[in-house]
């Protein structure tokens, strides 16, 4: 997975990143008649170890390996989604109210979220980009 970027700032170890990411509508024909299509900017602090190989407003491209975005996909939006409607079945299956299941559900979500905060110095590490001058094969590991 790549983005084009835009380096906004450079630090001793680091390198801020303007990406735009855009949403799966934007490709479609018909998305400027919808009015569904949408695009954000994202600024990525980015670590590097050679910053004076990079200059302000140099376009880049910013990777990540395709494995690694598929686990990013699962922790952040498939196993949230999973747990959710495990949640609300056995809690609903159990017998619950309405209200016990849909405060339960919530529950766990935010329990979730609150073990990836404890988990983010270790989920940092495991999703690494690198980051390359675009129009050439450098590539410098993150």
């Amino acid at each position: 997975m790549t983005h084009n970027g835009i380096i906004l700032s450079i630090a001793p170890h680091s390198v801020k990143v303007q990406i735009t990411v855009v949403s799966a509508c934007a490709s479609c024909a018909a998305h400027s008649k919808c009015g569904f299509a949408e695009s954000k900017d994202k600024i990525l602090d980015i670590p590097i170890d050679n910053p004076g190989d990079y200059t302000i407003g140099q376009p880049v491209l910013v990777k990540i390996s395709e494995e690694r975005g598929l686990l990013a996909t699962w922790w952040a939006y498939l196993l949230p989604a999973l747990l959710l409607v495990a949640v609300a079945i056995g809690t609903s299956a159990a017998g619950l109210s309405e209200p016990i299941v849909i405060l339960l559900t919530f529950l766990s979500l935010g329990l979730y979220l609150l073990l990836l905060l404890f988990l983010r110095k270790h989920l940092n590490s495991q999703f690494s980009l690198s980051l390359s001058p675009l129009g050439s094969n450098h590539n410098d590991q993150l």
